[in-house]
């Protein structure tokens, strides 16, 4: 959305009641990243932000929701491990995936873009991407090293 010309000039005064936005991560885009990283990720951006925001309660729901999406992120590993087939394990997996991103989205996903858009519009500071997708990549494979562990721990138990 583009200023008025029209409007008068704006300055920033010391008495004035407009509130500073602290540096964020965009909260659409920390949501769409839970596309590819899960909820845990999104979550855990969120959680980061509502504390630079001061909202504590929502900070503490937004950290329930990374705790709840690491142990759905566990139960994947679970499923894979129970569920012999592994067309119906990975299916099982998928639409668990599926339905809590959906869940966790509309539940407390997409609040703090309309929290951010109201209070901030769209001028408010924000902080950089490099660092959480790093973190992202290495979160990710490190899972995956770990799933398969488990996974041959498990198999070679089995046999044995």
């Amino acid at each position: 959305m583009t200023a008025n010309p029209y409007s008068p000039p704006k300055a920033k005064v010391a008495d004035s009641l407009e509130e500073e936005a602290p540096p964020i991560w965009n909260p659409n885009a920390a949501a769409n990243w839970s596309l590819i990283f899960s909820p845990a990720f999104g979550a855990f951006l969120q959680m980061r932000n509502w504390r630079a925001l001061g909202e504590d309660a929502k900070a503490a729901s937004a950290k329930g929701w990374f705790i709840a999406s690491l142990a759905v992120l566990a139960v994947y590993i679970v499923l894979g491990l129970a569920v012999r087939d592994p067309r119906a394990a990975d299916g099982a997996s998928r639409t668990l995936a599926l339905v809590y991103l959906i869940v966790w989205y509309f539940s407390a996903g997409r609040s703090q873009a309309k929290y951010v858009k109201e209070k901030f519009g769209a001028a408010y500071p924000r902080r950089g991407w490099a660092k959480p997708l790093l973190i992202g990549v290495l979160a990710f494979v490190g899972y995956v090293a770990l799933a398969f562990v488990i996974g041959i721990l498990v198999g070679v138990a089995r046999r044995a």
